[in-house]
């Protein structure tokens, strides 16, 4: 897989060419500041990437369970959620 680096503003000022570039198969790096802080990457690449964190996320779940780890129900878990929401908003 070919790769480049450009920076937000020739990001901005390029974005159909980057994008042409990612359906080629090339992923582009944008930097801000010298900084790596995305990536435009093909789709395919993106959507094994995907796949595969789903993967791990199951594997490590299996594993919890199989060790006999805590689980929460549905209730509990929504719960919990909508309270980490609600404790950053004012």
């Amino acid at each position: 897989m070919s790769e480049n680096a450009v920076t937000v503003r020739e990001a901005r000022a390029h974005l159909a060419d980057h994008i042409n570039r990612a359906e080629q198969g090339a992923s582009t790096i944008i930097t801000r500041n010298g900084a790596p802080v995305a990536a435009l990457v093909p789709i395919a690449d993106f959507n094994a990437l995907e796949e595969a964190a789903d993967e791990l996320l199951s594997r490590e779940a299996e594993a919890v369970l199989a060790e006999g780890g805590p689980t929460v129900t549905m209730a509990e878990l929504l719960a919990d959620l909508f309270t980490e929401h609600g404790e950053g908003t004012a």
